[in-house]
C-alpha cells in the first residue's frame, strides 16, 4: 500500500476515534452529574515538567486554603479515568482540580467539553516527543488554548514562544521566564538536592526554594508562581507551597 494511502487511512481512523471520544466525554459528563460546574480546572501541558509544576500548584493552593485535587502524570490517560477523577474530587469537596494535559489526550479529545480556568504551557522540547512529529504535537497543544481558558500562562523563554503567543486568556494572559516582565527569573542557585531562585512576581521580589534539583526546576517554579499568582494567591503562600513539595 502506498504511503499516501496509509496516511489517509490513519487520518480517517484518527478522526473516527476523536469523534467517538467526544461522544464518550459528553456521556460521562452527564453520567457523573457535571462536577466541573462547581470546580475550577487548572490544565498544565508541555513536553516536560508538567507533573512537577502540577504538584507545585497543588501544594501552593493547599497552602492558600483551597480544597484541591491533583491528577499528575507524564503518561496519557483515558477519558473515563479523567471524568471519574473529577467526580471523586467533587465528592471529596474539592473546589479546584489540577490536571496534567498530555498532547495525546488533546489529540484524542479526552478533555473535550471541559471548562478551563487556567491553561499553562511549560515548554516544547522536541527530544521529549514520542509517537508524533513536532508539527502534530504543536497542533495538539494549540487545541488546549482554543478551549477559551480564562487565564493563559506561557513560557516566554521557550524557543517556540512565538508559535503560542497568539493565544490569550479571556480574562488574563501572563508569561514567565528570564525574558518575562510578569513573573521574571532574576537569578538562581543549584544544589545537589535542590534549587533556589529569586523571582519578580508582578514586580514584587520573592525568593523560592525547592527539593527538586536541576536548572529546569527554576523554570518550573516560575511557571507554578505564574499560575497561582494569576489565581490571586499571595506570594508568601507561593513560597510555602513550593517548599512543601518533596519529590521523594
Amino acid at each position: 500500500m502506498e504511503g499516501s494511502e496509509v496516511k489517509k487511512r490513519q487520518n480517517k481512523n484518527g478522526g473516527l476515534k476523536a469523534k467517538s471520544q467526544k461522544i464518550k466525554a459528553g456521556l460521562l459528563k452527564s453520567y457523573y452529574g457535571n462536577p466541573m460546574k462547581d470546580m475550577k480546572l487548572v490544565a498544565i501541558t508541555g513536553a516536560a515538567g508538567k507533573t512537577v509544576v502540577a504538584h507545585y500548584v497543588h501544594e501552593i493552593l493547599k497552602a492558600a486554603g483551597e480544597q484541591v485535587a491533583v491528577l499528575a502524570s507524564d503518561q496519557p490517560f483515558g477519558v473515563g479515568m479523567l471524568h471519574k477523577f473529577l467526580s471523586d474530587a467533587w465528592k471529596a469537596g474539592a473546589n479546584v482540580v489540577v490536571v496534567t494535559v498530555p498532547a495525546e489526550g488533546l489529540r484524542d479529545n479526552v478533555f473535550y467539553g471541559l471548562p478551563v480556568t487556567v491553561a499553562a504551557m511549560t515548554n516544547f522540547v522536541t527530544a521529549g516527543l514520542s509517537d508524533m512529529t513536532a508539527e502534530e504535537y504543536l497542533e495538539n497543544e494549540k487545541t488546549l488554548f482554543d478551549m477559551k481558558p480564562e487565564i493563559v500562562v506561557m513560557n516566554h523563554d521557550d524557543v517556540n514562544y512565538n508559535v503560542f503567543e497568539e493565544f490569550k486568556g479571556s480574562k488574563e494572559t501572563i508569561d514567565y521566564g528570564q525574558t518575562s516582565s510578569m513573573v521574571k527569573i532574576l537569578n538562581s542557585k543549584l544544589y545537589p538536592k535542590g534549587t533556589e531562585a529569586t523571582l519578580s512576581i508582578k514586580s514584587e521580589i520573592t525568593s523560592v526554594a525547592t527539593f527538586v534539583p536541576g536548572e529546569m526546576a527554576v523554570s518550573y517554579m516560575a511557571c507554578a508562581a505564574a499560575i497561582t499568582t494569576s489565581m490571586g494567591v499571595a506570594n508568601e503562600k507561593i513560597v510555602e507551597g513550593i517548599a512543601a513539595y518533596d519529590p521523594e
